[in-house]
């Protein structure tokens, strides 16, 4: 018998509905190409990023890691008000194998007019193509210039905050760990908007939601083989690619982490929260009643998605002292 999945909040499974067409739950790499092509509609452009004129929007090309390709970064400065500012680093979703430095950056420059904040969005080489250690290098290499470069680009260097949702939750968890070993860039707070964490893709939700909402069991193994290959869900897998294979979560900079009760990534979620105070640390946990994964992005009006999204916006106001 196949487990029972919890139910959806009613006013997103009306969008789901909706957008069923659009957006499945098993991705594919069969489907990768279609799902590539299909995601221009959901990047914003630029007299979006720009926020009606309170941004001045760069695309800057610099050093990747060594012996590998330059990366790009979108930086979006605050027109109108004095440095330095603090700076929040950007890591986009996608699966590991799509999207780029625009995509989900609407959201984080909702945060940035708030707390007059400069953001810098990382495009990272994308999995099969290029799998691990690629992208979390691409996404280290992009944090040390951040940081090397942050005056220039009217930022405060000891005020950078790291985020990211889904994937890109899943590499910012990474590279909190990356940096904090290699004693790189020391972030002062890292925000996991429904991480991926977990390679191994077997825990009570991920087998709850097989075949429902946007981002399934199948969809997954996906995403992880594209990064791994014959690796994934393996004994070997290093804590840089699946971050809750980590054996130390200590020293790590206080976390935001939040997650629909509906989707795949919860309870792996909800393990890495617990785990981070197991270490002494220091992180605040929302699990949303009835959230498929990335609700808010995709039925921003929806009343449970502004509840998140306000949640988050205090939590950071907390971190800058705003």
């Amino acid at each position: 018998m196949s487990p029972v999945p919890p139910p959806f909040d009613p006013e997103l499974a009306a969008v789901l509905e909706v957008m069923k067409e659009m957006i499945g739950p098993s991705l594919t790499l069969d489907g990768l190409a279609d799902a590539r092509a299909g995601l221009g509609p959901l990047l914003p452009p630029d007299e979006v990023l720009t926020g009606g004129g309170a941004f001045e929007i760069e695309d800057r090309s610099v050093p990747g890691p060594v012996g590998a390709p330059d990366i790009s970064l979108l930086i979006c400065r605050p027109v109108a008000s004095a440095a330095p500012r603090p700076v929040i680093y950007h890591i986009h979703g996608g699966g590991m194998v799509l999207g780029n430095n625009r995509f989900g950056v609407d959201m984080v420059l909702e945060w940035a007019k708030e707390l007059d904040a400069v953001v810098v969005s990382v495009e990272y080489r994308l999995a099969p193509e290029n799998p691990h250690p690629a992208p979390v290098e691409d996404v280290y290499a992009g944090l040390v210039w951040t940081a090397e470069h942050a005056k220039e680009i009217g930022g405060d260097p000891g005020r950078i905050i790291i985020a990211g949702a889904s994937a890109g939750g899943g590499l910012t968890a990474a590279l909190a760990l990356l940096t904090r070993d290699r004693k790189g860039p020391q972030p002062i707070a890292q925000v996991l908007i429904c991480p991926m964490l977990d390679d191994r893709n077997n825990t009570p939700s991920v087998r709850q939601m097989v075949g429902i909402g946007n981002w399934d069991r199948t969809a997954n193994e996906t995403g992880w083989t594209a990064l791994l290959g014959e690796q994934r869900g393996g004994p070997d897998v290093p804590a840089y690619a699946a971050p809750a294979r980590a054996e130390d979560l200590s020293g790590l900079p206080p976390a935001f982490l939040d997650v629909g009760s509906a989707e795949s990534f919860r309870d792996e979620v909800v393990t890495y929260a617990s785990r981070i105070w197991q270490a002494g640390g220091v992180a605040e946990l929302h699990v949303w009643p009835g959230g498929f994964h990335g609700f808010d992005g995709l039925a921003p009006q929806a009343a449970l998605s502004q509840a998140a999204r306000a949640a988050r916006l205090r939590w950071l106001r907390g971190i800058v002292g705003e």
